[in-house]
């Protein structure tokens, strides 16, 4: 995702597992609730809003109703093949229905980060994304993330060979050979 920041894609990944591919009915317990916010003043809450909206937040949950509509349809849809017509047409139906609220994870991430940072500090942060090294950040910062866990995985594969070669050797000794 272009110009997104690690904390769009860490909310990307929250947001896809969250959205899984079953119905609320159908999925496992949810997780535990986070303790309640503390009261933010509106002022507080709208420069959280400003800094979300410097940094493109919207863009990772713009797509979930459709997404979640899709994904609901389409579990429904594998232990009813015969009814893909009617769903379709459903799903339809549900995503007008429901269109735009995803608005309400932006009203939430604003209390979030109004509870978590300062009316000053959100003010400082949205300054910081406006700058050129704050664009720069945006920008570059996906990519660097992506390199980043691109080696962590190259590094584990690669340590996780060293880790066998120790057990197999270790094992070896105690005349108890690894396969």
């Amino acid at each position: 995702m272009k110009g997104a920041s690690p904390i769009l894609l860490a909310a990307n990944l929250a947001i896809g597992l969250a959205f899984s591919t079953l119905p609320a009915s159908a999925q496992q317990p949810a997780v535990q609730q986070p303790a309640p916010l503390k009261p933010a003043s509106p002022s507080a809450i709208a420069a959280a809003k400003d800094l979300l909206a410097v940094k493109n937040v919207n863009q990772v949950y713009a797509q979930a109703v459709p997404n979640i509509v899709q994904r609901t349809k389409d579990a429904f849809l594998a232990n009813n093949l015969s009814y893909q017509k009617d769903l379709d047409e459903v799903a339809v139906m549900v995503a007008k229905a429901l269109a735009g609220r995803e608005k309400e994870i932006g009203e939430q991430m604003a209390k979030i980060y109004a509870n978590d940072f300062t009316e000053q500090e959100l003010k400082d942060l949205t300054a910081f994304y406006k700058s050129p090294l704050g664009q720069k950040v945006l920008a570059q910062e996906p990519k660097s993330i992506q390199t980043s866990m691109n080696y962590m995985g190259q590094w584990a594969q690669a340590f996780s060979e060293t880790v066998a070669t120790e057990f197999r050797n270790e094992m070896k000794k105690r005349g108890k050979p690894l396969g």
